[in-house]
């Protein structure tokens, strides 16, 4: 068995919906910027995907607090901790064939300034040819839209790129943009050169949580993710009660 197919059984082992290998050259420079040097001198990443389960989303437009509170629980602890424990064990498989692998945390801000991580997972499942980055900064998914948490592992380990970057499929749709509570999106389509500032005010984002926690509640919304009419439509092909 290669290299390649041990990977990605062991990520269908562990229930991942997307897996995909993306070859980093030609995003070298954006990665740098993002993480520096030592993160972007790997040329490669594996991006895995675990999809949401359709009723917990569903429950965001309600903003009830017992909602807000599974939402968290569910998709920041529980997926994002499966997540975590993948791509150590992948990470730990590509090591033991004498590459070097650096398991990215599933959502760990590193940059309190930029309001970033040090390694955009989005920019990694759209390089392996998983999705598109929407107008809502999220990686867009045919099939289960942006409901999608997503985890990396950067090497230098010889695999095959399975795919290239997507072009956007949004069109003309602005469901994210005017969903935003904060109006945080201009509505900018995703461009490589462009700063993430174009398309996004993360700060408005991070002021708002910071009022939810001031006021006791919740600091979540995720009302960009339940908007997108890709994941509304896979929600629909549930069986719901």
């Amino acid at each position: 068995m290669s290299l390649d197919e041990a990977l990605r059984q062991i990520a269908g082992q562990a229930g991942v919906n997307h897996y995909g290998v993306a070859d980093l050259h030609h995003a070298h420079e954006a990665i740098r910027e993002q993480g520096g040097d030592e993160i972007a001198m790997y040329p490669i990443a594996i991006s895995v995907g675990m999809n949401l389960v359709h009723p917990v989303v569903d429950l965001l437009p309600e903003k009830s607090e017992s909602g807000l509170l599974l939402y968290r629980h569910y998709a920041y602890n529980v997926i994002n901790n499966r997540l975590d424990i993948l791509v150590s064990q992948l990470a730990g498989r590509i090591q033991e064939e004498g590459y070097a692998a650096f398991p990215v945390p599933a959502s760990t801000r590193t940059n309190n300034e930029k309001i970033s991580a040090f390694f955009s997972h989005k920019l990694a499942a759209h390089c392996a040819g998983l999705g598109w980055i929407g107008k809502s900064c999220l990686l867009i998914t045919e099939s289960a839209g942006p409901r999608v948490r997503w985890g990396s592992i950067l090497t230098n380990a010889p695999l095959t790129p399975t795919g290239t970057p997507i072009k956007e499929r949004c069109g003309l749709c602005h469901e994210c943009v005017d969903a935003c509570p904060v109006h945080a999106f201009t509505g900018e389509s995703f461009r490589e050169e462009d700063p993430r500032d174009i398309r996004y005010d993360a700060g408005k984002c991070d002021l708002f949580f910071a009022s939810l926690r001031a006021q006791g509640k919740e600091a979540v919304c995720g009302m960009c993710l339940y908007a997108c009419p890709y994941g509304k439509r896979a929600s629909e092909k549930i069986e719901h009660p």
